[in-house]
C-alpha cells in the first residue's frame, strides 16, 4: 500500500551570497507517513525540520530528491495540505469566523454550506462566541485555535504543524496538545508535526522521526506504543519516562557533536 506522504531523499542547499559558502540545511531524508498516521519530527533547534515541512507544504523547494502526496509531486502551495506555523498567521482584517471561512469562500462553497462547516468548527476549537472577535483581540491560544480550524475546514489530505504551540505558555501549550489530539481523533488527518520538545512529540505523535544536528537528517525513528485516546496523565507513566530519556539521548548526542564541531 502506497503511503499518503512519501518524501524521497530530500534536501536542501541554500546559496550563499557574495563570497559566502552555501549551506547545506537538510541532508538527503527520507520518510514514508501513513494515512491517518500523526508523525512527529523531532530535532534541536536550526537542523532543517521546518525547512522540510516547508518543502512539504510547497512553500520552498527541494535541491535533490522529491515529495509524493497520494502519488503526486509537490511543486506548489496546494489546499490539499493545511499549514499551521508557530506565528500567528491569522488575516487581522477578518473576524475568526472570516478567517476560517476563507479557504472555502476561495474553493467556491456554496454559503449557507459554508456557513455550516464554520460553525461546527468553531464549536470543535471551543471558540463559541469568539466568532465576531478580530485576531488581536484574542489571546495567542485562541488564535491558534483559529488558524487550526481554517487549516481543517478545507479538509486537507495532511495537515502540516511547525512548532504550531511553541509561542504559548505551558499552561496553554498543554491544553492545545489535548485539543489537537481531540480534533484528530475525530477527523484522523495525517498529520506531520514538528517540534523540539521531546515530551509534546511523545504525547501527540504514533512515530518520532529524530532529526541530526545541521545539516538534518532523520537519524532514528521510534514507534511510541501509547493506548489512544491519550490524556495528560499519560506523561506520568514509566513508559512515557522511557521514551522520554531515549529520545533526550538521541538529541543529547547530536548536541554534544555540534559543540565538538565548533570548537574545531
Amino acid at each position: 500500500m502506497s503511503p499518503r506522504l512519501a518524501i524521497d531523499r530530500v534536501s536542501r542547499t541554500f546559496p550563499g551570497a557574495g563570497k559566502r559558502e552555501p549551506t547545506q540545511a537538510l541532508a538527503q531524508t527520507t520518510l514514508r507517513v501513513d494515512d491517518n498516521d500523526f508523525v512527529a519530527i523531532l530535532g534541536p533547534s536550526g537542523c532543517g525540520k521546518s525547512t522540510l515541512l516547508r518543502i512539504v507544504a510547497g512553500l520552498d523547494h527541494a535541491t535533490t530528491g522529491h515529495v509524493l502526496l497520494d502519488g503526486e509531486p509537490v511543486r506548489a502551495p496546494g489546499a490539499d495540505r493545511g499549514m499551521v506555523f508557530q506565528s500567528y498567521t491569522l488575516f487581522p482584517w477578518l473576524t475568526v469566523r472570516e478567517n476560517i471561512a476563507f479557504g472555502l469562500r476561495e474553493q467556491g462553497v456554496p454559503k449557507s454550506d459554508r456557513d455550516l462547516l464554520v460553525a461546527d468548527y468553531i464549536a470543535q476549537v471551543a471558540l463559541n462566541g469568539f466568532e465576531d472577535h478580530y485576531p488581536k483581540q484574542l489571546s495567542g491560544g485562541m488564535q491558534q485555535r483559529t488558524a487550526l480550524a481554517r487549516a481543517l475546514a478545507n479538509d486537507p489530505k495532511i495537515l502540516l504543524l511547525d512548532e504550531p504551540f511553541g509561542a504559548l505558555d505551558h499552561q496553554t501549550r498543554s491544553l492545545m496538545q489535548e485539543l489537537l489530539l481531540e480534533v484528530w481523533e475525530r477527523h484522523r488527518k495525517t498529520v506531520l508535526f514538528v517540534t523540539h520538545d521531546v515530551d509534546e512529540a511523545i504525547f501527540m505523535a504514533n512515530r518520532v522521526a529524530v532529526f541530526s544536528a545541521r545539516p538534518g537528517h532523520i537519524k532514528a525513528e521510534i514507534a511510541i506504543e501509547l493506548d489512544r485516546p491519550r490524556h495528560y496523565t499519560v506523561k506520568t507513566t514509566a513508559r512515557f519516562a522511557d521514551y522520554k530519556a531515549r529520545l533526550t539521548e538521541e538529541i543529547r548526542i547530536e548536541a554534544v557533536r555540534t559543540a565538538m564541531e565548533i570548537e574545531r
